[in-house]
């Protein structure tokens, strides 16, 4: 591996990532996600599968159109109808990619495609010389690559090259592949094919036997220059690399891989919690670099070993990733200045409108709790940018009562306004929650069903701020909604309007249905229900 090389990092949470059953995001989430991502230094995101549907479309313009630095990639296969597609959804793009595949493995070609060598081996040629002529970069990924004649592999590589691939991708479409295999092909692609100089090499590995990032690290020593993976390792089956957990190791082992890369380590955190707070999918505690156990020492020798040093338990900082661990000096009589300071110490850039709705959610839990720390700002920033909407249309938490215990029915009443006008409902519920989104549905006349519900403190201790996630549906699709507050029945009923105005949003012209509840009584321990994820039929 020639030292000093430049690694750049493809991100695909937003295609392949979202193929996952329960990751499904909508349009204003995903440019939200992408923006994010540019931020953390990602060099091509790609954004979607054009063909796939008109919303896949449609995402994939809004994000060529607001992201400016980062490439953006549109998925399709080696068919003209799909390249046609991805040029169209990429044309405000200013550093647009067309990204065509097709299967080179006997088993792909014999099962699903019915297509012998020779006849994939034009097509992707053909194809490959198709999207050149429309976009500038070309990417071209070999499906199924490691499980593909090692020979055959060569001359398809060899070919786009010619016809004006400026990538060559050879994915692990399956997870299939061990690091010193994965290490054999790259290399063998990487000195056999006479113009590889040309073209960037790439790779995209599957984690089914949780070898993903390791695979992936192998072909980088191999001669790689490109790596896709998303954010968490999020994917179809068991999902794909983890971009944090690839970039943290070419990090913390320089001294192995002396490579260079544009991503902001210090994101990384921020990233992996925006998308669980958009997915409403938890990190897992002991998820490397970002899960909550990832830099906790309980242990009486670790603890004793990091008072003294912490290098001798710690490999890397949890600065270095960006997780918070100062506390805020600020309280009730802070100003505006120190608190547009912090946020920015934190990341965050309010616009002045932002910044007022902001700082008097921060009075008003500055005289709930005694100390704020940075996550509860984090918390509080993010549940504000959850619930942006039209304030003419939007629906807001006025006040509520609401009276329960455990001999007695709950019974909320719940006060919300709506432009000037306020609009209050009694309903009783299984609990004090069940009871206030009860409420809420016969206030805004439009029934729906409470799919999932998570509850976690953003702090610790008896002030701690509560988060809540929930999903909802309808006869239309699903919804979330994210609710921050020390008052759980609030943070509720703050995250179940968001989830609602953004519903409402999308169903505009629909008529106004009753009062009927519908609303499903909240169970402990009752599964949660998942996302029907539609499958594009790619699996790279």
């Amino acid at each position: 591996m020639k030292a000093g090389a430049r690694i750049q990092f493809f991100d695909t949470t937003l295609r392949d990532g979202e193929q996952a059953p329960g990751y499904s995001m909508n349009l204003e989430e995903k440019v939200r996600m992408a923006l994010q991502l540019e931020t953390l230094g990602v060099d091509v995101i790609e954004a979607g599968f054009a063909i796939a549907s008109p919303g896949d479309a449609e995402a994939i313009a809004a994000i060529a159109r607001a992201v400016r630095q980062s490439a953006i990639a549109s998925l399709s296969r080696a068919l003209e109808k799909d390249i046609d597609a991805s040029a169209r959804a990429l044309r405000e793009a200013v550093h647009p990619r067309i990204h065509t595949f097709i299967a080179t493995s006997d088993l792909h070609l014999q099962y699903k495609l019915k297509l012998s060598r020779e006849q994939a081996l034009d097509q992707a040629r053909r194809m490959v010389a198709y999207a050149r002529n429309q976009c500038a970069e070309v990417e071209f990924s070999a499906e199924d690559a490691f499980r593909s004649d090692l020979d055959f592999l060569c001359r398809v590589a060899e070919a786009v090259i010619d016809a004006g691939a400026t990538v060559v991708n050879l994915p692990d479409t399956v997870g299939y592949a061990t690091p010193d295999e994965f290490h054999a092909m790259v290399h063998a692609v990487h000195t056999r094919v006479p113009n590889m100089h040309r073209a960037i090499l790439a790779v995209h590995c599957h984690n089914d036997l949780g070898l993903g990032v390791a695979n992936s690290l192998a072909g980088i020593r191999a001669g790689a220059r490109q790596v896709e993976c998303t954010i968490g390792g999020i994917g179809e089956r068991a999902g794909n690399a983890a971009l944090e957990e690839i970039v943290m190791t070419l990090r913390t082992r320089a001294d192995r891989f002396g490579c260079t890369y544009n991503i902001r380590t210090e994101e990384i955190f921020r990233t992996a919690r925006l998308l669980a707070s958009i997915t409403g999918v938890k990190i897992a505690p002991n998820k490397p670099i970002v899960g909550q156990n990832a830099f906790a020492h309980e242990s009486g020798i670790h603890q004793h070993g990091m008072l003294a040093n912490a290098q001798t338990y710690e490999i890397m900082t949890p600065e270095s990733v960006g997780v918070l661990k100062t506390s805020l000096v600020l309280g009730k009589h802070s100003g505006q200045h120190a608190f547009r300071k912090r946020l920015a110490e934190l990341g965050y850039q309010p616009t002045d409108e932002e910044l007022r709705d902001l700082f008097e959610a921060f009075k008003v839990l500055a005289d709930r709790k005694k100390t704020i720390e940075d996550r509860d700002l984090v918390a509080l920033m993010e549940s504000a940018r959850a619930a942006v909407a039209d304030p003419k249309k939007m629906w807001v938490l006025d006040s509520f009562v609401v009276n329960s215990g455990n001999r007695m029915t709950s019974t909320a009443c719940v006060t919300l306004r709506r432009g000037k006008k306020k609009h209050q409902e009694v309903a009783t519920g299984a609990g004090p929650v069940n009871a206030s989104l009860r409420a809420i549905e016969k206030i805004i006349r439009h029934p729906f069903i409470l799919e999932e519900y998570q509850l976690q403190a953003v702090t610790e201790g008896r002030e701690a701020l509560g988060e809540v996630l929930v999903k909802i549906s309808d006869e239309t699709g699903f919804y979330r909604g994210r609710g921050v507050s020390t008052d759980v029945i609030e943070a509720s009923i703050l995250s179940c309007l968001v989830a609602v105005n953004h519903m409402l949003d999308e169903n505009t012209a629909a008529t106004a249905l009753g009062a009927g509840t519908t609303v499903r009584e909240l169970e402990a321990g009752a599964p949660a229900a998942d996302d029907e994820t539609a499958s594009h039929g790619q699996g790279k």
